[in-house]
């Protein structure tokens, strides 16, 4: 994965676009509306931050994080049995 830092477009970016072999993440998308000075022209667009990851990281990062997920619902699951267990179910 690459942090490639906050970024500034004039187009709104997808929060995640997939292309062949990369996918990039964007987040804390905001939009930007700055005042020109003499000589400098003003900016209307986007900032945000933006990370690079190769497509098969990135399917690993989902991977990860969909067994955490798993692991989270069975404890949670298992905690409630015991909650209707002690309340007489």
């Amino acid at each position: 994965m690459k942090d490639l830092g906050i970024v500034q477009s004039t187009v709104k970016p997808s929060e995640v676009d997939i292309k062949d072999t990369k996918v990039f993440i964007a987040s804390d998308i905001k939009e930007v509306k700055e005042e020109g000075t003499d000589g400098q022209p003003g900016f209307e667009g986007y900032s945000y931050n933006l990370k690079e990851y190769d497509k098969d990281e990135y399917i690993k990062s989902l991977q990860d994080k969909n067994a955490e997920l798993e692991d989270e619902t069975t404890q949670v699951q298992v905690a409630l049995t015991e909650v209707y267990e002690m309340i007489g179910g």
